[in-house]
Formats: structure tokens, sequence, C-alpha cells
């Protein structure tokens, strides 16, 4: 049983690796937002910051141990920040796009529409980091 269980850990590292620091990445924004908010701060003052944090989280987690780059050079890691960074800017309007599809303009339900969101963009922040940011054999 042991083996099966690292056998098939082993053939989806990455993915379920992806995944658990995803959520430890959504954990970072909401406790940040909360604490934030506990303390009075503007919402979308609090959000921002929340965002900012996760998205450093994520790209820390995600370099070191999901896509393991092995950049040294500062250049080469400021090169893969701005593009995970630029990633997840796109990925956010896409998905801030989406809520104004169907949440605003079509009036479908807001827990259907930020799941469907939510599922296209981990998909898309997925590929986005693994094709674009830690690219491996440039």
């Amino acid at each position: 049983m042991i083996g099966r269980l690292k056998q098939l850990y082993l053939a989806h590292r990455e993915i379920i690796l992806y995944v658990i620091f995803g959520g430890m990445t959504t954990l970072v924004d909401w406790s940040i937002s909360f604490v934030l908010y506990s303390v009075h701060l503007n919402v979308h003052a609090a959000n921002v910051i929340a965002w900012i944090s996760a998205v450093l989280f994520a790209f820390v987690t995600n370099r070191l141990f999901v896509f393991e780059s092995k950049e040294k050079k500062a250049s080469a890691v400021l090169r893969e920040l701005c593009t995970f960074s630029g990633g997840r800017v796109f990925t956010l309007l896409l998905q801030e796009l989406i809520v104004f599809i169907f949440y605003d303009c079509l009036t479908w339900s807001p827990y259907l529409v930020k799941i469907a969101a939510a599922v296209l963009v981990i998909v898309l922040n997925y590929f986005i980091s693994k094709f674009l940011v830690f690219r491996k054999g440039k």
C-alpha cells in the first residue's frame, strides 16, 4: 500500500505539490485579509496587500518546491518573478471579467461563478507557471 502511494506521488508529484501549496497560498491570502479587516483597514487596501503577499508566497513555493527552478542569477530570478506576477495579474483580470459577465450581467449565482472562475484560474496559473515562468530546458 505504501509503495503504491509513493508510486502515485512520484508520478503526480508536481500537480500534488501545486495543489498543496495552492491551498497554503489561499490560507495566506485569507489570513492576511481577515487580520487586516479586523484592524479596520480599508477592505480594498487589505485585499491588495493580501493578494500581493499571496502571490509572493506562491512564487517562492512554486519556484523552490513545485517546479524546482535551478536559476541562480538575480536577473533570471527577477525575470521569473516578473513573468509569474504578470501571469497572476492576467488571471486576476480574467477572473474579474468572468465575474462581471456571469454575475453582474447575467445574474448567475455568485457561488457558481466564483467556483468556475477559480477552477479556470488555477488551471491557467499552473500552465503559465509550468510553460512560461519555470520552464525547464530553456
